[in-house]
């Protein structure tokens, strides 16, 4: 009977040790499990202004897409499988950053006219290693402001900078540049023609700033070209009338901006009160003495 409860006691004991080995294993499994990061980019040109890529971190954790924050991403320029080290940034609190290509006449393409960048993250304690190859060809788009029977139209050629060749059959959005989005401009796009180019309206009585609009052609996400923006301030829109007040004197305006009436109401107002607490305390004083 001493026999049968030494093995039960025993086998209790064997049971109980794996089962905090199994416990503690797993937890310490989890705990060391590395989620994955996808890297999205994108490569933007403003024509005669900037070259970047817009790039975006995300991971999915339970079930949940969240943005990746404050992990530091490595550019790479890649030739003939040979990668250069071109910058370093870190994404924002949304999991966004933006590489501007400080010189992009130093980046060299291959023998058909595409350039290769690769964006890598090393991986941390968090996250597994992560890296998104980004290709294109570079183009430009030309644009110019022209009249016909006194109407405004706007311009726009789409080149192959690499061809010096004319690009046809490309959709191009045409738009006014506003604060928080842009105006479209007539239809949703406009394809080019055989000279590549596409001639649009610009239609009477739009608003803008000293009559001067900011009108942007895009080639939108291409899949050889990125994302091509050229912007054109045309002077042909309505010239808005400032009847802004913020700078004046009135009863709405700031603290710093209050009418010299009322400041001049408001403090005499004041003195007549002082000056009348003033002669009762001189007359109350008197009467003291007296």
């Amino acid at each position: 009977m001493r026999n049968l409860h030494q093995i039960i006691s025993s086998v209790a004991r064997v049971a109980f040790c794996a089962s905090m080995i199994l416990f503690f294993g797993t937890n310490l499994t989890a705990q060391n499990k590395k989620e994955r990061v996808r890297l999205n980019a994108e490569y933007v040109k403003v024509t005669s202004e900037e070259n970047f890529l817009n790039i975006k971190a995300s991971a999915r954790i339970n079930k949940q897409t969240v943005a990746v924050k404050n992990i530091e991403l490595t550019v790479f320029e890649v030739i003939l499988e040979e990668e250069t080290e071109i910058g370093k940034l870190m994404t924002n609190n949304m999991g966004i950053a933006k590489f501007v290509i400080k010189d992009f006449s130093a980046l060299k393409s291959d023998s058909t006219g595409v350039y290769n960048l690769s964006v890598v993250f090393d991986g941390n304690e968090s996250f597994k290693k992560a890296s998104r190859d980004v290709t294109f060809r570079d183009a430009t788009i030309v644009t110019d402001l022209v009249q016909k029977d006194s109407l405004n139209f706007i311009t726009a050629k789409l080149i192959d900078t690499a061809l010096d060749s004319v690009l046809e059959g490309v959709d191009l959005n045409v738009r006014v540049e506003r604060l928080f989005r842009g105006l479209k401009l007539g239809e949703d796009f406009y394809t080019t023609d055989n000279d590549g180019q596409i001639q649009v309206q610009i239609e009477d009585g739009i608003p803008a700033v000293n009559g001067i609009l900011t009108i942007e052609v895009v080639l939108n996400e291409s899949d050889d070209y990125g994302t091509v923006i050229s912007t054109l301030d045309a002077p042909v829109g309505k010239v808005i009338v400032d009847e802004s007040t913020f700078d004046q004197r009135t009863m709405w305006s700031p603290r710093g901006k209050t009418p010299f009436v009322l400041l001049a109401i408001t403090y005499s107002f004041i003195f007549i009160v002082w000056g009348i607490f003033l002669y009762l305390f001189i007359n109350l004083i008197r009467i003291m003495k007296s």
